[in-house]
C-alpha cells in the first residue's frame, strides 16, 4: 500500500487522493471522463518506416529519447502500437537507451490538490501526468508492470459514506495516457499489492460494506483479465506486498487473528498455487520499497533507522538514518538508479532528500541530494522505458 493507515476509519489528512483540481491543460474529455483519443492516421498495412525493414525500423525509433514518445505515438496508429508494445521496451534494453524516471504522486503544503509528477535521475522535473480518469480515491494501490502504471481500487467518499471501488487504471508512460482496464472481482481499498512474474497481484484489504478481506486475485495483461485464487487463511487489511524469487510477500497490516499488529508474513507461490506462513515481520510500516534483492522498511516506532529484510535467510538488520531532530517526522521511499530516496513529510527546509546507496563503501552509504518533488510525497514508483 502507498501509505500505512492504523485504524479503519480514516481522517482526510492521513489519505492519499488525487485531487481534480489540479491546474494544468488536460486533454479533451468525452462525457464518461476518459480522454478523447487524438484522431491519427490507420496505416496498418504501411511500414513503420518507408523503405526499412521493420525490425530496423524498430531499432531506429528506440533511439530516439523518451521525452519525445507522446508525440511520436501521435503520428500514426502503427507508431503508436509500436510504442505500446513489450517489445519496444526490449529492444531499447538491447541498445542500452532505456531511461529510468521518478513518479511521484505528491500533494501540496495545504493538503488540498495532489497530482502525479515525472522526475529525471537528476531530479528535473519532466512533466505533470493528466488527469486520471474517475473520481478521487483513497487506500488504492500502485504497481508497475510492463512499463506502465496501474492505479487500482480505493474508495471514496466524496457522496456520502465511503464506497469502495473495483476499478484499474493504466497510465502509458510513452503515450502519456490513461486507459481503464478489467474491473476486480472484489471492490476492496487498504491492500496489498505486487507484481509477480509478468502479472499483478491484490489481496486482502476492506470490502465494499467495510468488512475485512481473506480474498486474492491476479491480473494478467495479455488476457485484460483478473482471476480469484486461494485465500489467506485470515483477513488482512493495512498491509503491503512485494516480489522475491518469483513468489508474492504480504507484511504487515492486521489480522482478525492477532491482537494488534501482524509479525507474520504470507507468502504465496505462484506454481503451487498456495499459501505459507513465516513469522518473522514488520510491523506498522510507514514506507516501503524493494532495492535489489532486499526490502527496505520504516517502521512507526522507529523511524530513525532502516530494517532491511534479505528473504534468503528470512533476517533484518537495522541502519541508523543520519538524522537529528523530531523523531515523529518521517520519510515516503523513492528509488532512482540503484539507491534508495527519503522524502521527508515536513515542509522544513532544514530536512533535505536523504539518499543511501547500498553498494557504497562503508561509511559513505548516505548522502543528501538535490532530487525533491514539488510537494509531500504520498507515494512514488520507478519506470524504466
Amino acid at each position: 500500500m502507498p501509505c500505512f493507515v492504523s485504524e479503519k476509519k480514516r481522517s482526510t489528512e492521513q489519505a492519499m487522493f488525487f485531487s481534480n483540481s489540479v491546474h494544468e491543460s488536460t486533454p479533451a474529455r468525452s462525457k464518461s471522463n476518459l480522454p478523447i483519443a487524438t484522431p491519427i492516421a490507420d496505416d496498418f498495412g504501411s511500414p513503420i518506416l518507408p523503405g526499412l525493414p521493420d525490425h530496423l525500423a524498430e531499432d531506429c525509433l528506440a533511439l530516439v529519447p523518451r521525452c519525445n514518445f507522446p508525440s511520436m505515438g501521435a503520428v500514426c496508429k502503427k507508431w503508436r502500437t509500436v510504442l505500446q508494445s513489450r517489445e519496444f521496451l526490449i529492444v531499447r534494453k538491447l541498445a542500452k537507451v532505456v531511461e529510468e524516471w521518478l513518479y511521484v504522486l505528491t500533494m501540496d503544503a495545504e493538503g488540498k490538490e495532489s497530482h502525479w509528477e515525472v522526475l529525471d535521475c537528476l531530479g528535473h522535473k519532466i512533466r505533470q501526468l493528466p488527469l486520471m480518469p474517475g473520481p478521487v480515491k483513497s487506500g488504492f494501490g500502485v504497481v508497475v508492470l510492463n512499463g506502465k502504471l496501474f492505479v487500482m481500487a480505493g474508495y471514496s467518499s466524496l457522496d456520502g459514506p465511503c464506497s469502495a471501488s473495483a476499478e484499474v487504471y493504466q497510465y502509458d508512460s510513452c503515450l502519456n495516457s490513461w486507459s481503464k482496464l478489467a474491473s476486480m472481482n472484489v471492490a476492496r481499498y487498504d491492500f496489498a499489492c505486487a507484481e509477480v512474474n509478468g502479472l499483478v497481484y491484490v489481496v486482502g484489504g476492506y470490502g465494499i460494506e467495510g468488512e475485512s478481506l481473506s480474498s486474492a486475485e491476479v491480473y494478467d495483461p495479455d488476457s485484460d483479465k483478473w482471476t480469484l485464487i486461494e485465500s489467506l487463511r485470515r483477513p488482512r487489511w493495512g498491509c503491503f506486498a512485494c516480489s522475491f524469487e518469483g513468489k508474492l510477500y504480504v507484511m504487515g497490516g492486521r489480522s482478525s487473528f492477532t491482537i494488534g499488529n501482524s509479525r507474520f508474513v504470507d507468502v504465496y507461490n505462484p506454481e503451487q498455487h498456495t499459501w505459507c506462513e513465516m513469522k518473522n515481520g514488520c510491523v506498522m510500516v510507514t514506507a516501503h520499497a524493494v532495492l535489489g534483492k532486499k526490502l527496505f522498511c520504516m517502521e512507526w516506532k522507529n523511524q530513525r533507522k532502516l530494517a532491511i529484510y534479505n528473504p534468503e535467510d528470512n533476517s533484518w538488520r537495522t541502519v541508523p538514518i543520519p538524522l537529528t531532530g523530531s523523531s515523529s517526522i518521517g520519510f515516503q521511499f523513492g528509488i532512482l538508479e540503484g539507491k534508495l530516496l527519503l522524502f521527508s513529510l515536513k515542509e522544513d527546509p532544514e530536512y533535505h532528500t536523504l539518499l543511501y546507496d547500498p553498494n557504497a563503501a562503508p561509511g559513505s552509504e548516505w548522502q543528501t541530494s538535490e532530487i525533491k518533488p514539488s510537494g509531500l510525497c504520498l507515494c512514488s514508483v520507478t519506470i524504466k522505458a
